[in-house]
C-alpha cells in the first residue's frame, strides 16, 4: 500500500463485484473523499493509498442483519468496541443490532444512549432493532412510532418468541405503515425445553432434545398473521427444511415475508455437537474431530441433521432466503466451556467466520459469487432500507478486499471479538478480510 490521504483510494486489480451495478470483473475502485469516485481500469491514480488487490476479491463491505452487541448490561460477552471490531475483521461496515439487552432496546431515551456508546467506541455503523413489547418481557407493546422516530430500523424480541398474537398482531400493523420488519424468533417454548436438535444424535448423546416443529408451529402462526394484516415479517435464523418450505409457499401467495439464513446452519449439523468437524456442502479439509457434546455447538436455533442443510442450501439457490445474517452471539467463557452443555449458554460468535463458511459454498460450486455478495450486501440493505451495498459513483465508499485463499487457523488471539466461543476453534479456514473501508476510512488492516 503506498501513502495518501485517509479516506482516498485507489483498489487496483482485484476481481470486483457490485451485485447492484451488475460489475463482476477485473476491474479498478477508486475513493476521493470517502466516496466512490469511479469503478474501471485506471493508469494511474495521483495522491491516493493505492492497495494492489491482484487476486483479491472487492466488494461493497458487508451488512449483517442480525447481531448481538451486548451492551448495555452484558459487557463480559461483548462490547460495542469489541463487537464492532469484530465485524470490520469479518468484512462488515455495518450491524443491525438485536435488542435483548439490559435493559433492552425498548424506548428511544436507551436508544440514545446506545447510539452514544457507538459514536464513541464503534468502528463499524450500527442500526439498532428496538423490542417488540416493553422489556421484551412479552406482556405490553411497545411505542413503535416513537422507537422508529429514535431510529430503529425494524421491531423483535429475539431469542423470545412473543406468545401473545394480538401483540404479534399489533407489531405487524404497525410495520405496514411504518415500513419496518418485525423480526422474528420462532420458538414454541412449551415444546422446546432442550438443549440440541431432537433426533438421533441427541438420543446417542443421551441430550434432551428441540424438536423441528417447535420452530414451525411459531413460523406457521405468524405467517398466518402477517398474511391477516398484510404485515411485513422477516423470520430469523431459519434452520429447517420446511419452515424453509412454509416461508416459500406463504411468498408465493404473497404474504410480506422476508427471511434469513445463517452460515452455521448452512455448513454445520447435529453432528457437530457429536464431535464430527466436517463442514456440510463444502469441499474443505475436515478439522481434527471435537469432543462430543462440546458447548461451544449449543445454539439456538440448534444446529439441525445434515439433511436440514441441505434443503436450506436448496432454499438459498431457489431465492427462498433474502440474505445471510450471521447471529453472533458471543458468550464469555464460564457461560460456555466453563459449564455442561445442558447447562451452557445458546449460541456462537459469527462475524469473523461469515467469508470463509459461505465462500466455501462458491468454492464448492453451490453458489456463484455474485449471488453470495448479493446476499451479504444489496440485499440486506434493501431490508435495512439503507442506501449502503453497492459501489455505485458518490456512494458512501464502504469497502471490502477479501483474501479468498488466505488460510488462518481459528484461536482467541486470532479474533477480535471478547468471546471466542465457536467449535471452529483449532480449525484451519480459508478466506479472510483483509481490507474494511468505513466511509473510506480503514477500519480493518492486515
Amino acid at each position: 500500500m503506498t501513502s495518501g490521504t485517509n479516506n482516498d483510494w485507489w483498489i487496483r486489480g482485484g476481481h470486483v463485484v457490485d451485485p447492484a451495478n451488475g460489475i463482476d470483473g477485473v476491474t479498478d475502485v477508486v475513493i476521493r473523499d470517502g466516496r466512490i469516485a469511479a469503478v474501471g481500469t485506471m493508469d494511474h491514480v495521483h495522491d491516493v493509498q493505492e492497495v494492489d488487490a491482484t487476486g483479491k476479491i472487492v466488494s461493497p463491505a458487508w451488512l449483517d442483519i442480525h447481531v448481538h452487541l451486548r451492551q448495555p448490561g452484558f459487557d463480559a460477552k461483548e462490547t460495542v468496541r469489541t463487537g464492532t471490531e469484530a465485524a470490520v475483521a469479518g468484512g462488515f461496515s455495518t450491524v443491525a443490532c438485536m435488542p435483548n439487552t439490559k435493559p433492552a432496546l425498548d424506548s428511544p431515551e436507551v436508544l440514545a444512549e446506545l447510539a452514544a456508546k457507538v459514536a464513541e467506541e464503534g468502528v463499524a455503523r450500527v442500526l439498532p432493532i428496538a423490542t417488540i413489547t416493553k422489556g421484551r418481557t412479552g406482556g405490553e407493546a411497545v411505542d413503535f412510532d416513537a422507537l422508529v422516530a429514535a431510529g430503529a430500523i425494524g421491531f423483535s424480541d429475539d431469542g423470545d418468541t412473543t406468545a401473545d398474537s394480538a401483540i404479534m398482531r399489533a407489531a405487524l400493523e404497525a410495520s405496514v405503515r411504518l415500513d419496518r420488519p418485525v423480526i422474528v424468533h420462532c420458538e414454541d417454548k412449551a415444546i422446546a425445553h432442550g438443549a440440541m436438535n431432537e433426533g438421533e444424535v441427541s438420543k446417542r448423546l443421551g441430550i434432551s432434545g428441540i424438536p423441528a416443529a417447535a420452530e414451525e408451529i411459531i413460523i406457521a402462526r405468524d405467517l398466518m398473521l402477517a398474511e391477516l394484516t398484510g404485515g411485513w415479517l422477516h423470520v430469523c435464523h431459519v434452520s429447517t427444511g420446511r419452515g424453509a418450505e412454509l416461508i416459500a409457499e406463504a411468498k408465493r401467495r404473497g404474504v410480506h415475508v422476508t427471511a434469513e439464513v445463517m452460515p452455521h446452519h448452512l455448513v454445520m449439523s447435529d453432528e457437530w455437537v457429536g464431535g464430527s468437524r466436517t463442514l456440510h456442502n463444502t469441499i474443505e479439509p475436515a478439522g481434527q474431530p471435537g469432543t462430543p457434546g462440546d458447548p461451544n455447538t449449543k445454539v439456538n436455533p440448534p444446529l439441525r441433521p445434515v439433511k436440514d442443510t441441505e434443503l436450506l442450501l436448496k432454499a438459498v439457490q431457489e431465492g427462498v432466503f433474502d440474505c445471510f445474517g450471521t447471529d453472533h452471539a458471543p458468550h464469555a467463557f464460564p457461560e460456555k466451556a466453563g459449564t455442561t452443555f445442558e447447562q451452557a449458554a445458546m449460541g456462537m460468535s459469527g462475524l469473523e467466520f461469515a467469508f470463509p463458511a459461505t465462500y466455501a459454498l462458491v468454492r464448492a460450486g453451490h453458489l456463484t459469487l455474485n449471488d453470495l455478495i448479493r446476499l451479504w450486501t444489496v440485499e440486506p440493505a434493501d431490508l435495512l432500507r439503507s442506501e449502503l451495498g453497492t459501489l455505485s459513483v458518490g456512494a458512501v465508499a464502504d469497502v471490502t478486499v477479501f483474501d479468498p485463499e488466505l488460510a488462518w487457523t481459528v484461536t482467541p488471539e486470532a479474533l477480535k471479538t471478547k468471546s471466542a466461543n465457536t467449535p471452529l476453534l483449532g480449525m484451519t479456514l480459508r478466506g479472510r478480510s483483509i481490507l474494511t473501508l468505513v466511509n473510506g476510512e480503514a477500519r480493518h488492516h492486515v
